[in-house]
């Protein structure tokens, strides 16, 4: 993906406070062997581009006054209860450094999975993303969590997953990432049932 975005030479408050009324947002790109620049964007294209899950897990081509650097997305930060992105920090990549990533999970087959098709059991998501290394080259949009045979009081970990070739997760714990489970409501109701199915089948006591 590609962002544009120019330098920024004035700073302070009341500079940022002009600048976003202006309808640009204030910036920085820093790593590597380069100095740090304060940068400006355009407002409204960064604020739908933060709206995609692939802007803050990829390698996104970062134009300044021309020049492109490839850079991460590390940080922003919006308004309490305006529309509006207050700041945006980039951090540029090198393809021979290994870089730290937290990129999204996404869960698939759950229809499939025994826990819902047999026992209408809930898929609960443990955790929505997960904290990897890998080379730039190595990064992926995000990683796949297959829940294709995951059975009732059963749960997906860490050690189940299948990461991408060059890609190692930063967390030693094997995380559980998905659990199966049969709702509160649904267990209650199910016993007052269970238990009164031998009583309505219990043979009539012998007349004398």
């Amino acid at each position: 993906m590609k962002v544009i975005a120019f330098v920024r030479k004035e700073q302070g408050t009341g500079a940022s406070r002009r600048l976003r009324n202006a309808g640009q947002t204030p910036g920085i790109v820093y790593g590597g062997s380069e100095a740090p620049v304060n940068i400006s964007l355009d407002h409204n294209a960064l604020y739908h581009a933060l709206k995609k899950e692939t802007f803050h897990s990829s390698i996104l081509d970062l134009e300044i006054d021309g020049s492109v650097q490839k850079v991460l997305l590390r940080d922003f930060q919006v308004h309490a209860y305006k529309q509006l992105v207050l700041h945006a920090d980039f951090q540029r990549v090198d393809a021979k450094q290994t870089i730290h990533v937290k990129v999204p999970l996404h869960f698939i087959n759950a229809d499939v999975a025994p826990a819902v098709k047999l026992s209408g059991a809930i898929i609960s998501h443990v955790i929505a993303d997960l904290d990897i290394t890998c080379l730039p080259a190595d990064l992926p949009e995000f990683v796949e969590v297959d829940l294709t045979n995951i059975e009732v009081g059963h749960s997906i970990h860490l050690a189940d997953l299948k990461l991408p070739k060059g890609v190692t997760a930063v967390s030693q714990e094997n995380l559980t990432i998905a659990t199966a489970s049969i709702p509160a409501g649904k267990v209650e109701a199910e016993a007052p049932a269970a238990a009164a199915a031998p009583a309505a089948e219990a043979p009539a006591a012998d007349k004398k």
